[in-house]
């Protein structure tokens, strides 16, 4: 049983075996363990997990490929698949043994949406390791002041330990896609680093990066004047990849205090 790779779902099937050996000693699954992996393909990386003895709660929205997987581990009993859309999954549901750790090769066209979704579920996970463009993870892992720094670096900030480990070439995929990956390792925070409302967070960092070129004082207009912003210990000159994630945290805090 064979499956041909569908674009719209982004599907690009990891085929070098020394790639998913690497990466699974980077997961390190243990005995027992429940591992979720979303998109998990045509199986290269369920077969070695399953091997190690962890169990696999899958996650998988083509029609077809679930059929594949559920024929080709049939007689696995640490597999369990889940059928649906992994961006409106309640991952909630799968930490009944304690926090859970999430592993996959996810669709470049729904990574960034769905590591947001992710994050909304950080309580209830230990560890993500994931493939994604090249491009996202210089983004999750960039530090304030880098020309990658953004809204999403920002609030991975505020909701994991981002540390990029190793990158994949497109030989390494069928069909190959037209980027180079890497692998990302995210560690949620036991606390996080600010004390701040993650939803007030996220509407000043977006307001701030939906111009990147203006200085905050124009692109926070709309939510700050020049005092507010100059009150927070904030240049009004400066642009939005200057500040920190401490710097954001303030001016949140006042936008919340205002909008309750």
């Amino acid at each position: 049983m064979s499956h041909i790779p569908r674009k719209r779902f982004g599907q690009n099937f990891l085929r070098d075996d020394t790639v998913v050996h690497r990466i699974v000693q980077s997961v390190g699954p243990r005995e027992g363990e429940r591992l979720v992996e979303i998109g998990p393909g045509e199986g290269a990386m369920t077969r070695s997990f399953l091997a190690a003895g962890a169990r696999i709660e899958a996650i998988e929205i083509d029609r077809d490929l679930a059929a594949l997987l559920r024929q080709r581990f049939a007689l696995e009993a640490g597999f369990h698949l889940n059928e649906g859309d992994a961006l409106k999954f309640d991952f909630g549901t799968l930490a009944t043994e304690g926090p859970i750790r999430v592993v996959g090769n996810l669709p470049y066209n729904i990574s960034t949406p769905l590591i947001f979704h992710l994050f909304s579920h950080a309580g209830v996970i230990s560890e993500m390791t994931f493939m994604l463009q090249r491009e996202v993870v210089e983004r999750l892992c960039a530090k304030t002041g880098d020309s990658d720094y953004g809204r999403l670096g920002i609030m991975t900030q505020y909701f994991c330990e981002a540390e990029s480990l190793f990158e994949v070439g497109p030989e390494s995929f069928y069909p190959p896609p037209k980027v180079v990956s890497a692998i990302v390792r995210l560690t949620p925070h036991a606390t996080p680093p600010v004390d701040v409302d993650p939803k007030a967070l996220g509407r000043v960092v977006t307001q701030a990066f939906m111009q990147r070129r203006k200085t905050l004082r124009n692109a926070l207009r709309d939510l700050f004047s020049e005092e507010d912003l100059k009150a927070s210990e904030i240049d009004p000159g400066a642009r939005a990849e200057t500040l920190s994630l401490e710097a954001y945290a303030r001016l949140a805090r006042l936008w919340a205090s205002r909008n309750p």
